[in-house]
């Protein structure tokens, strides 16, 4: 399809696991590995320490590199919601709603201590 530019990856090891046909083995890594998919509440991501600090004032620095009128904004606000791929943030003095894309998310300050004291879960 894409004739010889790109080529597949090889892995030592690993089974031919993918086909045109839509047929998948799935290969397992080598070794003692177990891999836990509980990421939300055992991963320190950002979105997870902007869930901890939802109420609190902050100001969302956020770049939009291929815009001309909005290369660099900063959003204030309160914090509201945040996803993998967003954040949620109200500015009370306004009345307005801010979705923003985490992608386009530089850094996030706040006037008063953040928490992170995450609840790792223990297994």
């Amino acid at each position: 399809m894409n004739g010889s530019y790109y080529q597949n990856p090889t892995f030592p090891g690993a089974k031919e696991n993918v086909g045109f046909n839509g047929n998948f083995t799935q290969t397992t890594p080598p070794g003692n590995i177990s891999y836990n998919k509980d990421y939300d509440m055992e991963q320190s991501y950002i979105e997870n320490i902007l869930r901890l600090n939802r109420g609190k004032k902050a100001n969302a620095y956020v770049s939009y590199p291929d815009s001309v009128e909005w290369r660099d904004k900063i959003y204030s606000g309160i914090i509201e919601q945040a996803g993998k791929d967003h954040l949620i943030m109200s500015d009370p003095s306004t009345g307005k709603w801010y979705l923003i894309r985490i992608i386009y998310l530089n850094y996030v300050e706040f006037d008063e201590p953040i928490n992170y004291n995450y609840p790792y879960a223990t297994n």
